[in-house]
């Protein structure tokens, strides 16, 4: 017999084992208010999972039903059963049956909270709702439209929008936004070409890649290579000091300052500068030489 963790783990794919899952939990029997009064007593005090089993079980169904009036937003079935599971599992670690409530009237809150997280986080690569008017807002919209029949975003008039705004206590920009973020939602890069499933062509296809190929980065690299060895080279035509003072104000992070180097080499900073510049004219034209 799996666990209540083992169950609610359970992965399934929105085809034949869905199918298989929402067959089987049928057989899980419903629990009479008393006998689910007095299991949930003994595990509020022994966390005995047993008891756990027999209380998810019984309302594996309720999920499944929580979930079916989310499948308008067009994420996987098998998912968000398995988050409203998820939503379950935490609400029979919290529930107080004490209180005089049914486990389920408890339990749904938790499974829609769980659902709902699910949806807005997988809707939209950019945030949506971080309020609770928000979230409202997100949920019933499209509940509303269809209330009044707007099938059409056409019909969405001034009074139209302000009338949402207010029942749901939100701002007719609130309203507006979220109406065509609920019409956009974000597609898959894999998703196929219209009837382009026989060849498979997926939008991902289309999009260029702007890196440098193979022989771009070979070349690239190369180049650099090619110039490194002629710096290296014509260094040759420096002495120590100069190869020093180049180095020293044009090569490093932190350049030093012609007081530094004047100190240095018992000279004047005018004369730095001199054997500064003098040294990038003959690496110039040692460059030009070597190739």
């Amino acid at each position: 017999m799996n666990t209540p963790h083992e169950l609610i783990g359970l992965e399934f794919s929105p085809d034949s084992n869905l199918a298989r899952y929402l067959q089987s939990i049928r057989n899980f029997p419903i629990l009479e208010q008393n006998e689910e009064y007095q299991l949930a007593l003994k595990y509020q005090k022994t966390h005995d999972q047993n008891i756990a089993y027999k209380l998810i079980t019984s309302h594996l169904r309720l999920v499944v039903k929580v979930v079916s009036k989310y499948r308008g937003y067009g994420l996987p079935i098998s998912e968000m059963i398995a988050e409203g599971n998820i939503g379950l599992l935490y609400a029979i670690e919290k529930f107080e049956p004490e209180k005089g409530f049914r486990f389920s009237t408890y339990a749904l809150w938790w499974i829609k909270a769980s659902v709902q997280k699910y949806i807005l986080n997988s809707w939209s690569l950019v945030k949506l709702g971080t309020t609770a008017a928000q979230k409202k807002l997100f949920f019933n919209l499209r509940k509303i439209k269809n209330k009044l029949n707007l099938t059409d975003d056409r019909d969405m008039s001034e009074s139209v929008l302000h009338h949402i705004a207010r029942s749901l206590d939100v701002s007719v920009q609130d309203v507006t936004e979220m109406n065509i973020r609920l019409q956009s939602h974000d597609g898959s890069l894999n998703s196929l070409l219209g009837d382009s499933s026989d060849c498979g062509t997926e939008w991902l296809d289309f999009i260029s890649d702007n890196r440098p190929n193979q022989e771009e980065t070979i070349a690239s690299y190369e180049t650099l290579k090619y110039r490194k060895k002629l710096f290296n080279e014509a260094l040759n035509v420096l002495n120590s000091r100069e190869k020093d003072i180049l180095f020293k104000r044009r090569l490093t992070e932190k350049a030093a300052t012609l007081d530094d180097l004047s100190k240095a080499y018992h000279i004047s900073k005018e004369r730095v500068r001199q054997i500064e510049l003098n040294s990038i004219k003959k690496l110039s034209k040692a460059v030009g030489v070597i190739q």
